[in-house]
């Protein structure tokens, strides 16, 4: 839902919405869980949020774009980190987080386990 001409409120958040890996929809297509956003009195752009376990996808996905390469090609001390930030953004509460993340990293889950712990005795 983007194209030249288009409103300038839906320019100023589409970033917003790219970035929690939601979709924009003109607002008539709304469903009852998605937002309606309004500006000025009127309906201006519909956003559909995305399931929990897509959310955890694309953060992934974006922190690897971030990185510049595989999350999996890391340093040992750039995956705890990585591990330290999910844990922040509330990745372990997916169901399956943990496997997801150590699939994305590139260790065993155990590992993963291993760096949520360390954070904690820190």
């Amino acid at each position: 839902m983007t194209g030249p001409g288009e409103e300038p409120f839906i320019v100023a958040v589409k970033p917003l919405v790219d970035a929690i890996g939601g979709e924009l929809l003109p607002p008539d297509e709304a469903g009852q869980d998605d937002v309606v956003l309004s500006w000025e009195g009127a309906d201006v752009v519909a956003v559909r949020l995305p399931q929990l376990a897509d959310s955890l996808d694309h953060i992934l996905a974006a922190m690897e774009r971030r990185q510049g390469r595989p999350l999996a090609e890391l340093d040992r001390r750039t995956k705890q980190e990585v591990v330290r930030v999910l844990e922040a953004r509330g990745a372990f509460s997916v169901r399956h987080g943990v496997e997801t993340v150590a699939g994305a990293l590139g260790v065993s889950r155990f590992t993963v386990y291993n760096y949520l712990n360390r954070e904690k005795g820190t």
